[in-house]
């Protein structure tokens, strides 16, 4: 049986001005993605990946073209609006982390839940059962600058699934780590999958793509393929 549809782009376009020069970041993307799906979007630097992956996660607003997350048209969402139903829909897992350094790691996985007004003690229980179930249960009073790359991303993964979102949406996420700490996080990845956790991901990580079951590359703002396998591989 078909699955519930989770994103549908129709003819997304994004354009932007170099002085007197226009530069097509994005010409005409078209696809949809289903519940469950594991996505990789994949292409060499400047065709488009980064642009598309913050038009997915509302960080940026295509020149033209329509976007529907979770059947609802977000052009129709006022900036508060926007706000509030990308932090719910979708969470975020960058190669940099994006931790607040002055934050402990429990505190840097319950920040999201505070702008949905979940009490303290809930929020802190729930950052808590999130951060023990990725391995960081002992480390979750420790700064960022106390742990690893690998821990920090641990951390930035318990922040992205703490609002139980739609959507992962993940931009290299094994980028700044080593090769063990790399291969964590795609356990992870694979753990989420398994639950039916719908990810997107843009990498220049072959790994990451081997992985998945839909592979979408991008040449100078085009979809140039879309293929889907029956079994990703394993590594």
């Amino acid at each position: 049986m078909q699955k519930k549809e989770i994103i549908s782009l129709e003819g997304i376009s994004k354009t932007y001005s170099q002085g007197a020069v226009s530069v097509h970041a994005l010409d005409g993307i078209s696809f949809k993605v289903h519940e469950g799906e594991r996505v990789s979007i994949v292409g060499p630097s400047g065709c488009g990946k980064s642009t598309l992956l913050h038009i997915l996660g509302l960080l940026d607003v295509p020149t033209g073209g329509k976007l529907f997350l979770d059947g609802t048209d977000v052009h129709s969402l006022n900036e508060q609006q926007l706000a509030h139903f990308r932090g719910k829909k979708i969470g975020f897992i960058f190669q940099s982390f994006f931790l607040i350094p002055s934050m402990d790691a429990l505190s840097n996985v319950a920040l999201p839940m505070m702008f949905y007004d979940v009490p303290e003690h809930a929020r802190l229980h729930k950052a808590q059962l999130m951060l023990e179930r990725l391995g960081m249960g002992e480390r979750m009073h420790h700064l960022p600058s106390e742990l690893s790359g690998g821990q920090r991303q641990r951390v930035a993964i318990a922040r992205s699934l703490v609002n139980s979102p739609s959507v992962l949406l993940a931009d290299e996420p094994t980028g700044n780590l080593d090769s063990r700490s790399g291969e964590e996080v795609l356990k992870i990845f694979d753990e989420l999958s398994a639950e039916g956790k719908t990810i997107i991901t843009v990498t220049h990580d072959p790994n990451i793509a081997r992985m998945s079951k839909r592979v979408i590359r991008l040449k100078d703002g085009h979809i140039e393929s879309d293929e889907k396998k029956e079994t990703a591989r394993k590594r």
